[in-house]
């Protein structure tokens, strides 16, 4: 427990916040399975999501950089689980 008036981010990277974007957006979702994010390929998620980052970005981020990790984030995921048949 910390011990201090200060809370920490509970997402500590920007990674993690653009999958936690998309994830909240409906542009992915997780294997119940295996844990692996998979992209529904929903224009409209997606659109969602670009709109968050822009509108929302962390702290210290400008609205571009977070609009650009959500994508380089949509990039890096399937549409498919590796590990299922």
């Amino acid at each position: 427990m910390l011990m201090t008036s200060e809370r920490r981010s509970a997402i500590r990277t920007l990674r993690g916040w653009a999958i936690y974007v998309l994830l909240e957006a409906g542009a992915i979702r997780e294997c119940e399975e295996h844990g692996w994010m998979q992209d529904r390929a929903d224009p409209h998620a997606r659109e969602r999501a670009f709109d968050i980052a822009h509108r929302d970005p962390p702290a210290g981020v400008s609205p571009d950089e977070a609009a650009a990790e959500v994508r380089d984030v949509l990039d890096s995921i399937g549409d498919t689980c590796p590990e299922c048949p």
